[in-house]
């Protein structure tokens, strides 16, 4: 199955750098490892395409659809974003997601100390997932195919999809009618107290979105306030969780004591943990929701509708929180 991208990387010889350029509608066919530009077709076929591949009918013969873009973190070159994507897709596939899924490809440099210039590319292109994508499939919906639009952000694609949020409303999109229906943070690098109740930093976010969901981990050493590449040191929302007074629609699931468990099945033995069966991406405290089936089986429930306290993959404590558990 082909892959689709929206690229705002710029083009050297034929292939993407980690500088801004034009946004470039990308079908990647399956064969192909590394997305390149002779991968682009006209905008107007990409949405095509895309709003096609997101239609399915429900079991009642009802026309839905479901688009599900994902904003990758820092550090991470064409191919490894395109890998991650892959391997979300399979895992979601085997659990009968019917929608589609599309990657946002801002331009992050596939270099270690690149934090801050990846933050700054972050921010000058974060517009362009409202402005050429969600907004532009919003405004193209019509009763006989209405698609629900989801966006999942890991690391710095958090802050990515925050600061697009932010942007339209500020720019000329304000008064336009767009919206998403689930946002979800994977080890957010925001600061958690952003994400209170009437902060101005993420009301544009609770306000075009139906729920958020936030993915929170204690052990995630990419995130751990020691962390000089990092900028600032308030505590991020993907370590510490949300904050108390967050708004309602927002709920967090804590995944401390899953991942404890997941790690110490990595260093038990030789093959690889039964949730994590092709291995880990990347920073395995940070990226292991790439290819973990508990995490995918939770982002599935979220993504159709369940309720957050009756998805399989989640324990309800008795203080009230949400942790993640294998189904």
């Amino acid at each position: 199955m082909q892959d689709y991208v929206l690229s705002v990387r710029a083009v050297r010889n034929g292939a993407f750098v980690a500088d801004v350029g034009p946004s470039k509608f990308l079908v990647v066919p399956p064969d192909q490892e590394t997305p390149t530009a002779a991968h682009a077709i006209t905008q107007a076929a990409w949405y095509k395409l895309v709003r096609t591949a997101a239609a399915w009918q429900n079991d009642r013969g009802e026309p839905r659809g479901d688009l599900l873009f994902i904003v990758h973190g820092y550090n991470l070159s064409v191919k490894e974003v395109i890998e991650r994507h892959r391997r979300l897709k399979a895992d979601l596939l085997v659990l009968g997601f019917k929608g589609v899924i599309a990657s946002f490809d801002w331009p992050s440099d596939d270099k270690t100390l690149a934090y801050l210039p990846d933050r700054h590319r972050a921010k000058e292109t974060a517009f362009r997932l409202v402005s050429d994508g969600i907004a532009y499939l919003s405004a193209e919906q019509t009763p006989s195919c209405n698609i629900n639009i989801h966006v999942l952000g890991h690391s710095t694609g958090a802050y990515v999809i925050r600061e697009a949020f932010n942007d339209a409303d500020d720019m000329e999109l304000r008064n336009l009618s767009w919206n998403v229906s689930q946002v979800l943070f994977a080890a957010g690098d925001i600061s958690a107290a952003s994400l209170a109740t009437g902060n101005s930093e993420t009301e544009s976010l609770y306000r075009h979105s139906i729920r958020f969901t936030n993915y929170s981990s204690r052990y995630d050493r990419a995130l751990d306030l020691s962390n000089v590449k990092r900028l600032g040191t308030a505590p991020r929302v993907g370590r510490v969780g949300l904050p108390h007074n967050a708004p309602s629609k927002a709920v967090n699931v804590d995944c401390t004591a899953y991942y404890e468990t997941l790690a110490a099945d990595a260093n038990s033995s030789i093959a690889a943990p039964l949730d994590q069966p092709n291995g880990f991406m990347g920073l395995q405290s940070h990226s292991w929701y790439f290819g973990n089936l508990t995490f995918t089986h939770d982002l599935f429930g979220v993504l159709i509708g369940e309720d957050r306290t009756v998805i399989l993959s989640r324990q309800v404590l008795p203080d009230g929180r949400i942790a993640l558990k294998k189904p």
